[in-house]
């Protein structure tokens, strides 16, 4: 008889935009996406988080405060989960919460992400999985990034040589050989600096398309300082955030003379180069690309990584069956299982750690 099993996955990245949610079926060792829903963050919530990434006044009563209510926006997208699927709490096996990242310090032996999983388990009536990092990073790993498993599971190929890409607040590449082990490793910005300076000089979230980047020329100068940060010529495993690439260090490193559209269009080309070095540094001679994360809908983005690996054939996920916008909430689903059925969530080869560890602390409903 095939066990059939249903999980949901919350995942709230770097970007700090929101929340995905996925309902996922599993059965028959195929996972299939039954419902999503997004939750964009309040103005004051992201600003909230924006602020705890940086020592401040007050902060651990502000981060408690911030946990709760990030709790409960993550419940109603578990409830809108299950009204669009019409199934009940006590039908779902387990959630896997990944929480708001505010440090990533795996060099200082931690990584915080946020929420209170107890609260989320009160408010749903659901199991909850969640700080899923902490025992790779004590297990002497980077903690990050954890999706190749998942990436591993859901989209290794008989056929092909692929490699994944997700591109969302940070890169990550994933390299899925016909032969030998899975790999992969943060190569670099992906939306962040983007979004980030994009909302300093338009006052929107993002920039949609990439239209101003790309109504921007390239400063070589600049360019090449960017493609100079000392973690991009780094051997894999590693990991980044917010601490590498955030706007202090691009203010750093700019003289201050330069168009905003101008700099807009050299951090499009960052992230595409970066990761189209990376790919040509580390994984070997891959067939096929495809990309995933919030970058895949960045028209501009994936025209310039399309430029950049021209020998490379690239599409998005949704070609693999998983729309790219929710494979990172798919994969905590996964995670989730994993941690419930007893099995590693970890890859040693890719974040660096002493061995398999089963991942995440478990909060029963």
């Amino acid at each position: 008889m095939i066990e059939t099993e249903f999980y949901i996955g919350l995942m709230s990245g770097t970007s700090l935009d929101g929340i995905d949610a996925a309902l996922v079926c599993f059965s028959d060792g195929k996972a299939s996406t039954l419902a999503t829903h997004y939750i964009p963050y309040p103005e004051d919530v992201r600003r909230e988080a924006l602020a705890l990434q940086s020592s401040g006044p007050d902060e651990l009563h502000r981060t408690a405060l911030l946990s709760n209510r990030l709790m409960h926006l993550h419940a109603e997208g578990v409830k809108a989960l299950l009204a669009a699927a019409q199934l009940g709490p006590d039908r779902i096996t387990a959630q896997g919460c990944h929480g708001q990242t505010l440090r990533h310090r795996p060099e200082s032996g931690y990584t915080l992400q946020i929420g209170n999983p107890a609260l989320l388990a009160e408010l749903t009536g659901i199991a909850v999985v969640a700080d899923f990092r902490s025992r790779d990073v004590a297990a002497g790993g980077q903690g990050a990034p954890l999706v190749p498993a998942a990436h591993a599971a859901l989209f290794q190929s008989t056929d092909y040589h692929r490699l994944i890409l997700n591109i969302g607040g940070i890169a990550n590449i994933t390299n899925l050989p016909l032969q030998g082990d899975t790999a992969g490793f943060d190569c670099g910005p992906g939306n962040m600096l983007l979004d980030g300076w994009a909302s300093r000089h338009l006052g929107l979230p993002y920039d949609a398309n990439g239209a101003w980047g790309q109504s921007g020329n390239v400063i070589s100068g600049l360019l090449e300082k960017m493609l100079a940060h000392p973690f991009l010529d780094l051997t894999p495993p590693k990991s980044c955030g917010r601490e590498q690439f955030g706007l202090p260090w691009l203010d750093g490193i700019l003289t201050g003379t330069e168009e905003a559209a101008d700099v807009q269009r050299c951090l499009l080309e960052l992230t595409a180069r970066s990761a189209a070095d990376a790919v040509r540094r580390w994984c070997a001679q891959p067939e096929r690309l495809y990309v995933c994360g919030g970058g895949a809908r960045n028209g501009a983005l994936m025209t310039a990584l399309t430029a950049a690996l021209p020998d490379i054939e690239i599409g998005l996920t949704d070609q693999l069956g998983v729309p790219a916008d929710w494979v990172e909430a798919v994969a905590f689903a996964w995670l989730a299982r994993q941690h419930v059925s007893g099995l590693p969530g970890n890859l040693p080869k890719v974040t660096g750690s002493q061995g398999p560890r089963v991942l995440g602390a478990y909060y029963p409903a």
